[in-house]
Parts: C-alpha cells; sequence; structure tokens
C-alpha cells in the first residue's frame, strides 16, 4: 500500500470518527435539553399546583375580622352582622346562621351594642319571621344592649322585614328600601303544549293537589286560593313593619304597595330613621368605635357544595311553577 493510499485512508478513519463524537454529542445535548424542558415544565406544573392549593387555602380560611383578644383589656366593642344575598335556609342568610350571630353578639358581655348591616333583596317570610322574633327575644332580655340596623345596597322585602325589629333603621342616600310584599312566580307550559301536540297526564289522589300544576290551564279556584294566601302572608307582613315602626310610619298605604325608594325617600316615608354607615353608627350613636365580626361564615367547599346542588334544585322547582312564597 502507497503512502498515499495510507494517508486517504486515515483521513477517512478520521472523518468518521469525527462523525460519530458529533453524533454522541449531539445526542447527548439533545437529551441534556430534553430533560430540562422536562425539569422546567416539571417546575411549572409544580407552581400551578402550589398556587392552586394557596388558593384554596386562602378561600378556606375565615376572613380576617377582629376578635376580642385584639381589644385593648376591658375594653367595650360594637358587635357586627352580616346578611347578604338571599335570605333561606340554604343560605348563609338563614335564621339558623343570623340567630346563632345574635345570640353570641348579645351574650357577650363586652358588646356594647349590635349593628345588623344588610344587602339583601328578600327572600322566605319563615327564614325572616324566625329572626324578627329572635332580635325582639334578645332586645327584651339584654334591653341595655341596643340593635341598629345599617342598609347597604339594598333592604328590601324579607330583609326589611328583618330591619323593622331594629331600635332604628340607618341607610345610605342611595340605598333601596321598601318592597313590602309578597309574590308567588312560576311558568305555564299550556300553549307550546298545544302546538307541540304534548297531552297532560295528571293523576292526584286528593281534589287540590295539582294546584297551579305549570302543565294544565290555571283553574279560578286555584288562582283565588293562592291570592288569599299571599293576602295573608302580606298582612303579616305589614303587622310586623307596623309593629316595629310605630308611629314613625307616615299613613301613606303605598308604603305597603310592593313599591321601594330611596333612603332619602325612606327617611321622609318613615321606613328609615337617619343616614349613616356601619361605622358612623359604632362610632358616634354606640359610642364603641372597635367593631367585632360575628357573622356566621361557611368555608369555600360548604358553599360550593350548596349552591351547586341547590342551584340545580331551584331551577327544576321554577321549571315546575312550585316553590314558597317570597318576600320580594
Amino acid at each position: 500500500m502507497s503512502t498515499e493510499e495510507k494517508g486517504a485512508g486515515g483521513r477517512e478513519e478520521d472523518e468518521s470518527k469525527r462523525w460519530e463524537r458529533e453524533l454522541v454529542h449531539k445526542l447527548a445535548f439533545s437529551a441534556l435539553d430534553e430533560q430540562r424542558r422536562a425539569r422546567r415544565w416539571g417546575i411549572f406544573f409544580k407552581f400551578v399546583a402550589f398556587a392552586y392549593l394557596a388558593l384554596l387555602l386562602v378561600l378556606w380560611v375565615p376572613e380576617l375580622q377582629l376578635t376580642q383578644s385584639d381589644l385593648t383589656p376591658g375594653a367595650r366593642h360594637t358587635a357586627v352582622i352580616d346578611i347578604k344575598g338571599i335570605i333561606a335556609d340554604d343560605t348563609e342568610a338563614s335564621a339558623d346562621n343570623v340567630i346563632g350571630s345574635l345570640r353570641d353578639a348579645f351574650e357577650d358581655d363586652k358588646t356594647k351594642g349590635v349593628i345588623l348591616r344588610l344587602n339583601t333583596p328578600g327572600g322566605s317570610p319563615v327564614q325572616a319571621g324566625y329572626i324578627n322574633d329572635e332580635i325582639r327575644r334578645l332586645r327584651k332580655k339584654y334591653p341595655d344592649t341596643p340593635l341598629y340596623a345599617v342598609v347597604t345596597d339594598i333592604c328590601a322585602s324579607g330583609g326589611y322585614y328583618i330591619a323593622a325589629a331594629a331600635d332604628r333603621i340607618y341607610v345610605d342616600k342611595a340605598s333601596i328600601v321598601g318592597s313590602i310584599g309578597v309574590l308567588m312566580n312560576g311558568f305555564g307550559f299550556v300553549g307550546a303544549m298545544n302546538k307541540l301536540g304534548i297531552e297532560r297526564r295528571l293523576l292526584t289522589a286528593g281534589e287540590h293537589k295539582g294546584i297551579m300544576d305549570p302543565f294544565s290551564p290555571v283553574k279560578e279556584f286555584d288562582r283565588e286560593h293562592i291570592e288569599k294566601l299571599l293576602k295573608r302572608i302580606h298582612r303579616q307582613f305589614i303587622e310586623v313593619v307596623k309593629q316595629g315602626r310605630g308611629e314613625r310610619l307616615k299613613q301613606d298605604e303605598q308604603i305597603f304597595s310592593g313599591l321601594f325608594w330611596t333612603g332619602e325617600e325612606s327617611i321622609e316615608l318613615g321606613l328609615a330613621d337617619a343616614l349613616g354607615s356601619a361605622s358612623y353608627v359604632a362610632r358616634e350613636v354606640i359610642g364603641a368605635e372597635e367593631m367585632v365580626d360575628y357573622t356566621a361564615r361557611e368555608d369555600v367547599f360548604e358553599r360550593l357544595a350548596k349552591r351547586v346542588g341547590a342551584g340545580a334544585a331551584s331551577t327544576l322547582a321554577t321549571l315546575l311553577g312550585g316553590g314558597n312564597p317570597l318576600l320580594r
């Protein structure tokens, strides 16, 4: 073999080895890049999972609130209880929750006065009635502890049913107050069924068991019976308001017509007493500026479970034309 042939063979061997080394390097670096990408994605998903858990923790931990241990020893405070949203037995504004909060507030010997901070369109007359009765009982049992209602955005119907039991009612000039009336609503599908050729087959034991069935024509007896029922509940509502407000109410039947007014107008009608926020009432009226929140609150998991279940049930009941009378 000539020297040139050996040199050519050596160069080919060197090229082959160099190519192999480059291939190995590429494969190695490719594997390292893949590991880095996997590690970065792993860190990202861990961060997302951590953020999710942190969010759940924040939602689960009760809201920070001033407790008696935060107060100066011997200092008295103003107890605050929020009533927000629909008043019903499966909401935070249920009678059980509000009454429990009221009892805790009144039984605390450091409580100088109680504020009910209301922002509700109303709800169940039964739940509102329970709360109204308990307020009256507690005011008699603790005559030296005043209770004031403070309206934020809205205090209508069942909300006002509760507020009427307070010593005084404070509002903002733009608050919505009133709606002293009762309603029961639903849907009727008779016309749609006739167009679609659907036959309704309703069998009952009891002459009026199918009263107000949304898939059958409304009978005159059914209408009259429901109207009587609503009027009775309306009269009860009116009596509660007159009992609570007394001579402060103006002699105007429009007050009980279901209409509602601004905070300024409600003062003129005697539905409210003065303008004022919760902090104003605590500081200037009760004389205890420090406010302690006694509101009973559910954790996020209970609230989510209830809302999902209650929402489905409420939708079904509405479509079927059922449901209880509402103070709205």
